[in-house]
C-alpha cells in the first residue's frame, strides 16, 4: 500500500519543494493549506510521475485537522508529516494588537500542537513515522518587531522537544528544522527588500536545497536520529 506524506502549509515555495521531494520517492503527498489553489502543484507533481492530493484546511481548527488526517490515512498510512505553517509578520510592540499576537500564536504553536498530536496517534500504533516542524531564526532569538512571531516559533520548538522525548521510544522520529536565514521566495523579498538584495543569489536559502534536508531527516536510520537541524547559506553569520 502506498504510504502518504502530509504537508501542512503547502505554500508556493518551501512547502511545494518539500512536497515534490517526497513525491519523487514514491510517497503520495497530501497537500494542505488554509486557502489558495493547490491544483497547479498537484498537476506538477503528477506530471513528474508522482501522486498528490490537495485539500484546503485550517490547521488551527481541531475538527478540521482531525478530518484532514483521517482523509490522508484513507489514502495510505502516514509515513511522514511536515508542519510548515508560517506566520512571519513584523509589527512594533506598541502596534502588536491582541488579535495579531493571538493569530500568530495560533498559526505557529496551536496549529503545530493540533497537527502533531493528531498524526502521532496512527503513527504510534504502527511504531514508526516522521514528524518534522519548520522553525526559523525566531525559534532561537527574538528581534525587534517580531515579538509575536518569536513567541509562536519558540513555543513550537518547545513542543517539538517534548514530542521527540515522548514519542521517540515508540518509534516516531520528531525533528525541528531551524531555517536560519532568508528563503528565496516572493514573501521574503517583499518583507526584507534591501537585505535580500544585498545577499545575492547565493546568500539566500533555496527551497529545493532545504527540501533535500527534510528528506534526509526522514530517511535517517533509527540508530542515528537528528532532533534539530539548522540550515543557513554560507554567507549568513552565526
Amino acid at each position: 500500500m502506498t504510504q502518504t506524506a502530509l504537508i501542512v502549509g503547502a505554500g508556493d515555495s518551501l512547502g511545494a519543494a518539500i512536497a515534490r521531494r517526497f513525491a519523487r520517492e514514491g510517497l503520495h503527498v497530501v497537500l494542505s493549506r488554509r486557502r489558495g489553489d493547490l491544483s497547479g502543484l498537484v498537476r506538477d507533481i503528477e506530471e513528474a510521475g508522482g501522486q498528490a492530493t490537495g485539500m484546503n484546511s485550517d490547521a488551527r481548527d481541531e475538527a478540521a485537522v482531525q478530518a484532514l488526517v483521517a482523509e490522508a490515512e484513507q489514502i495510505g498510512p502516514l509515513a511522514a508529516c511536515i508542519f510548515n505553517v508560517g506566520g512571519n509578520v513584523k509589527f512594533p510592540i506598541s502596534d502588536t494588537t491582541t488579535r495579531v499576537y493571538r493569530k500568530v500564536w495560533e498559526m505557529c504553536a496551536l496549529a503545530g500542537f493540533l497537527v502533531g498530536r493528531t498524526v502521532a496517534d496512527p503513527m504510534r500504533q504502527r511504531g514508526r513515522g516522521t514528524i518534522l516542524f519548520t522553525g526559523a531564526s525566531a525559534s532561537l532569538r527574538g528581534t525587534a518587531g517580531f515579538a509575536a512571531f518569536s513567541g509562536g516559533k519558540q513555543a513550537l520548538r518547545a513542543l517539538a522537544q517534548s514530542m521527540a522525548r515522548e514519542l521517540g521510544p515508540d518509534g516516531l522520529h520528531v525533528a525541528h528544522v531551524i531555517i536560519d536565514g532568508m528563503i528565496d521566495n516572493p514573501n521574503t523579498k517583499a518583507l526584507f527588500p534591501e537585505s535580500f538584495a544585498q545577499r545575492g543569489a547565493e546568500g539566500v536559502l533555496r527551497p529545493n536545497d532545504i527540501a533535500e534536508a527534510y528528506w534526509q531527516l526522514h530517511a535517517q536510520p533509527r540508530s542515528a536520529w537528528t532532533f534539530e537541524m539548522d540550515l543557513r547559506p554560507f554567507k549568513e553569520p552565526w
